[in-house]
């Protein structure tokens, strides 16, 4: 149906693969041509790659749970694994803070006090920041980075946007 597999949905997945369809329509909606509704089904496919604008005919094969659980036995009687020290060692750095430039003992002079604007406007921007501590854009950017590294911020929603995670700082009483 048109509504599962939308234009966005296509646009981001270039590859196509269609199984028997029962009609034209559903293989135009899926292939962009006719020819799903042909197939024989069984592991009979459709293939359609990146940039090619002819289909190739594909066959599946079925694989039943036995025979896979019966390979996965006989690699683990007949072979010793063999482990990656990346993962089952991870660095202390945590990925892509190398890329930054910068490492977590290295925050910003400003941060307690961007930290505590953005607590009690509860506006996490890079923008805001801007203005109201005069500084400019990558500097505003990486205290925000640093920020949500550190869990005070949300990671950018689809709009573009930034949840404020930590409470809103607790003003002490004058009395």
């Amino acid at each position: 149906s048109v509504d599962v597999i939308t234009g966005l949905i296509k646009s981001n997945i270039p590859t196509r693969i269609s199984f028997k369809v029962s009609s034209k329509t559903d293989s135009r909606t899926i292939l962009d041509q006719s020819g799903g509704e042909q197939l024989l089904g069984m592991g009979d496919m459709l293939y359609m790659a990146p940039g090619i604008a002819h289909l190739t005919r594909v066959h599946g094969a079925f694989v039943e749970d036995s025979e896979i659980i019966r390979v996965v036995n006989h690699l683990k009687e007949h072979s010793s694994p063999n482990y990656l020290d990346g993962i089952l060692n991870p660095k202390s750095e945590p990925i892509g803070e190398k890329d930054s430039g910068h490492s977590s003992d290295e925050l910003d002079p400003l941060f307690d006090e961007a930290v505590q604007i953005v607590t009690s406007t509860r506006r996490a921007s890079i923008s805001s920041l801007q203005r109201r501590m005069r500084i400019g854009y990558n500097r505003a950017a990486r205290i925000i980075e640093d920020m949500e590294s550190s869990g005070i911020v949300s990671s950018m929603n689809s709009a573009g946007n930034r949840d404020v995670l930590a409470p809103e700082p607790i003003e002490p009483d004058d009395n």
